[in-house]
């Protein structure tokens, strides 16, 4: 067998799992969209045909002051209850095994009626918890208790309990949020009785044979937060109380520390995981970027864990655990943890999809039909969008030639691969080239493609996908020797001098600028100053910082906020990194010229000489779409998604999107 132990059958006497993998809980949106129950039955059912051993659902609140947000997903009546039948139904069909995860927002919860054990402000909310008092306290250890009965009605193989992340079990934990001198306070064993109340209410309602896990707050990553033996000592007293797993938690949301981006390492916090899995006998979650079968493998074959959670892997691939068991591991499309259509997307209060795979969340509206009518069709250009589109209309039938006037596929992801913490997009390239391959699509390379082709080849149809190229600016000095384009700078690191002037504060702009100041051999957690000797309150400690290469300043035309145009949940990483590095980031600038001294600038009516070595212009892109004029003059029907049809900040996530949208219906 090629991965024994994740293929290793987790037998708990009432519920066995066919295997070691479990899709982690992720809201997606989909929770409190229009005809959502439906939709998340597709969703679910298809990561259940993909064979993964257990599903744990998005967050769902015991009750109204439990929301994240006003009128989120809740269960607490019966009528709620009937209308998840089709989700368990569907997942059970499958033959899959799915549980409900019961979420009390506390005080990150989003509305004036959040409640949490003191009354203290969350930095990431606008809102002020009303003080739990003591029957609202036992009041809400009964709406778990009840959600967790109608979850087993409604036919869930179980729950998980919220308890990490800072929601408001974690918050009953720490003594940073809980300043209570109740029995619910004070000391530990008062600031645990809440969630061991909460299990034994569960075990009351929903009975032994009823599968709970629990979400453990490991690693706080905020000051006063819980102590390694506190972690441990509550993990033991949740055994004794009848939890038959233990589930992983890593940071509460509002710690100013990446635990998910694509810059944390893979398996980062399997260490912690271990520090546990000798001092409890119930089986342990390991999770948190975790992508690939062969990294759990390692993992369980490591004794880190017992079984390995993955969430956004199976948005972007629902059948990665078949295909790895399959031996085409090579074909699984890979998790890029870019955030940008998943957490992004929920942020904004829209359905979450998956960059890499925009069927996600939309399994009943994006289906592929074979086509009736096979055409042959060129594509110019192999970067995101025009993958994307040949992989789909390839599946359906057409004949696609790719034409590339570079050496290899990816476009604008060869470039990104190359930014520190970005190495994983080379994964989506790997990935289409794979089933590009499989369903026979034909690669040109090296070639720029011309009517010429279009007439000797006898296309029916052309699709422009040709990307973006670097917008040119008008400053004086703009040809200057000192002066390169950022795909130079990221190519050609030996061409940048000490002190750098980086004219563009876009995504593009903090990328360049985070790989000059990178420092490789420090590692990540003395970067973000994680103590993995855990000797503190929360895991924390002082961070460290090596001298960076270069000195560099990042200039933005506009005023008011650096890097406004970053992810959501993903900007704050970049612009705290870049602060951390001693990057220069100016706004409002007015450029006046280029010299052999630097570069000259005004700000705030103040001329200002930066004497910079080189000058990387990231001052966005434009269309590479000259083939255009040519095909409308001769008539030819043509297409054009990507880049080439609208440029602006490289944005891969309606690049590949539209290449799919069109692939499906052409």
């Amino acid at each position: 067998m090629l991965y024994p132990k994740v293929f290793n059958p987790l037998d708990l006497g009432f519920i066995t799992l066919k295997n070691r993998i479990i899709m982690g809980s992720m809201h997606t949106g989909l929770e409190e969209a229009k005809g959502g129950f439906e939709r998340m039955a597709a969703y679910y059912s298809e990561r259940a045909k993909g064979e993964v051993g257990l599903i744990i659902t998005g967050g769902v609140a015991p009750n109204r002051r439990a929301w994240l947000t006003p009128f989120g997903a809740k269960l607490t009546t019966d009528a709620e209850a009937t209308k998840h039948k089709v989700i368990t139904e569907a997942v059970h069909k499958a033959g899959g095994k799915i549980c409900l995860q019961i979420l009390h927002g506390g005080r990150y919860s989003f509305h004036p009626f959040a409640v949490a054990p003191s009354a203290i402000k969350s930095p990431i909310s606008k809102f002020k918890p009303w003080k739990l008092t003591g029957s609202g306290i036992w009041s809400t250890i009964r709406d778990f208790g009840n959600t967790a009965f109608l979850a087993k009605q409604a036919g869930y193989d179980g729950v998980e309990i919220m308890g990490s992340e800072g929601y408001l079990i974690n918050q009953f934990i720490v003594p940073k949020t809980n300043h209570r001198n109740d029995e619910w306070g004070g000391t530990f064993e008062n600031r645990i009785r809440f969630p061991l109340e909460i299990i034994k209410e569960v075990k009351k309602r929903a009975g032994n044979e009823f599968l709970i896990i629990f979400r453990l707050s490991m690693l706080d990553l905020i000051d006063e937060g819980s102590t390694l033996e506190e972690v441990i000592l509550l993990a033991q007293q949740l055994e004794k109380s009848g939890v038959h797993i233990i589930n992983t938690g890593i940071g509460w949301h509002e710690a100013r520390i990446p635990t998910i981006a694509s810059s944390v390492p893979n398996g980062a916090f399997t260490w912690i995981t271990q520090k546990l899995k000798n001092e409890i006998k119930i089986p342990l979650i390991a999770t948190n970027r975790i992508n690939t079968i062969d990294q759990a493998e390692m993992i369980l074959q490591n004794g880190e864990a017992d079984l390995i959670s993955m969430a956004r892997p199976f948005l972007a691939d629902p059948y990665i655990v078949q295909k790895s068991k399959n031996g085409q591991a090579n074909l699984v499309n890979t998790c890029i943890a870019c955030n940008q259509a998943c957490l992004d997307q929920i942020f904004k209060q829209q359905v979450a999809s998956c960059l890499v795979n925009p069927f996600a969340c939309h399994e009943t509206e994006m289906i592929s039909t074979k086509t009736n009518t096979r055409k042959k069709i060129a594509v110019i250009g192999g970067g995101p969008s025009g993958m994307a589109f040949s992989l789909e209309a390839a599946k359906r039938g057409h004949e696609i030639h790719v034409f590339e006037k570079q050496n290899i596929l990816g476009g604008q992801f060869n470039l990104a691969s190359l930014i520190p913490g970005k190495e994983e997009f080379k994964e989506t390239t790997r990935y289409f080239e794979e089933n590009l391959k499989l369903y026979n699509v034909r690669i040109h390379l090296n070639i720029t493609f011309t009517l010429e082709h279009v007439k000797s080849l006898g296309f029916d149809e052309v699709v422009v996908s040709s990307g973006v190229k670097p917008r040119r600016i008008e400053i004086e000095g703009i040809n200057h020797p000192k002066v390169i384009s950022y795909p130079d700078a990221i190519k050609f690191p030996e061409k940048i001098g000490k002190n750098v002037a980086i004219i563009g504060a876009g995504g593009i702009g903090y990328d360049v600028a985070s790989t000059l100041v990178h420092k490789r051999e420090l590692s990540y957690y003395k970067h973000w100053g994680i103590d993995q000797e855990y000797k503190s309150r929360g895991g924390i400690m002082q961070s460290a910082h090596n001298e960076p290469n270069h000195k560099v300043w990042l200039l933005q035309r506009k005023e008011g906020k650096m890097g406004e145009t970053l992810g959501k949940t993903t900007g704050w990483i970049h612009r705290l990194n870049l602060k951390k590095l001693k990057v220069d980031t100016i706004a409002g600038v007015e450029y006046q010229k280029i010299d052999d001294q630097g570069i000259h600038i005004v700000v705030n009516n103040k001329p200002k000489l930066l004497a910079a070595d080189t000058v990387i212009i990231c001052a966005g892109q434009e269309s590479e779409n000259e083939l255009v004029k040519d095909l409308e003059k001769y008539g030819i029907k043509f297409y054009v998604i990507g880049g080439a049809l609208k440029a602006g900040e490289v944005d891969a996530k309606r690049a590949i999107m539209e290449g799919v949208e069109l692939g499906l219906k052409i």
